[in-house]
C-alpha cells in the first residue's frame, strides 16, 4: 500500500493540511481539525493509501515555501509536482483549470467549452467540487455567469480572499460588497 505524508500550514485564509505521496502533492484540505483529518482519511482509503504524519521533508518544505510566497504575493505559478486522483473527466477539467492565468477568471461554461463539452457546465462544477489540490489547481478562479462567486470547497469567503489577493475579484462581487 502507498503512503501519504501530511503536514500543517497556517495561512492567511486559515489552517491547511497538506498531503503528499511519493510522486508529489495529492491533497490539500482546508482546516487542521478532526473534520479535516476525517476527510483526508476517507480520501486516503478511497485511493488505497495509508497515512503517515512523518512528512517527506523536501516535498513539504518546498510546498510550504511556494504557498507562503503565493500568499505574500510573490508567486503566481507553482512548480510543484502534482499527483491527481479522479475520473478521466475530472482530470480533464482540472488540467483546464491549470490554464487559467493568475489574476484572471473563467466561467464554468468557459471551462466546459475549453474541454469540448459545452453542455457539461454542471459536470464542470462537480469536478471543481472534487478538486483534491485547491490552490495549486486553481478552481477558485472559476466563477458563475455574470461574475458571481459560486461554489468553493473552502467556502465563498476564502474564494473571495484568493481572488482579491490575485486582483481578480469580479466587478459584480465588488459591487455587492459595497452595498
Amino acid at each position: 500500500m502507498n503512503v501519504l505524508h501530511y503536514s500543517y500550514m497556517d495561512a492567511p485564509i486559515g489552517g491547511l493540511t497538506l498531503v503528499t505521496n511519493n510522486i508529489g502533492v495529492c491533497y490539500i484540505q482546508f482546516g487542521q481539525d478532526e473534520t479535516s483529518m476525517h476527510a483526508i482519511h476517507n480520501w486516503a482509503k478511497k485511493w488505497e493509501y495509508t497515512l503517515s504524519d512523518q512528512p517527506t521533508p523536501e516535498k513539504h518544505q518546498e510546498l510550504h515555501q511556494q504557498l507562503h510566497d503565493y500568499f505574500q504575493g510573490k508567486r503566481q505559478t507553482f512548480t510543484l509536482q502534482i499527483d491527481l486522483h479522479g475520473t478521466v473527466f475530472q482530470k480533464k477539467v482540472w488540467h483546464a483549470l491549470l490554464d487559467i492565468p493568475y489574476g484572471e477568471t473563467r466561467s464554468y461554461k468557459d471551462i466546459a467549452c475549453s474541454i469540448g463539452s459545452e453542455k457539461a457546465v454542471r459536470a464542470v462544477g462537480g469536478a471543481n467540487n472534487k478538486n483534491p489540490v485547491s490552490l495549486l489547481v486553481p478552481c477558485h478562479r472559476v466563477i458563475g455567469a455574470g461574475g458571481s462567486l459560486v461554489g468553493y470547497g473552502g467556502g465563498l469567503s476564502i474564494k473571495e480572499q484568493l481572488l482579491s489577493l490575485e486582483g481578480a475579484l469580479p466587478t459584480v462581487r465588488k459591487q455587492e460588497r459595497v452595498k
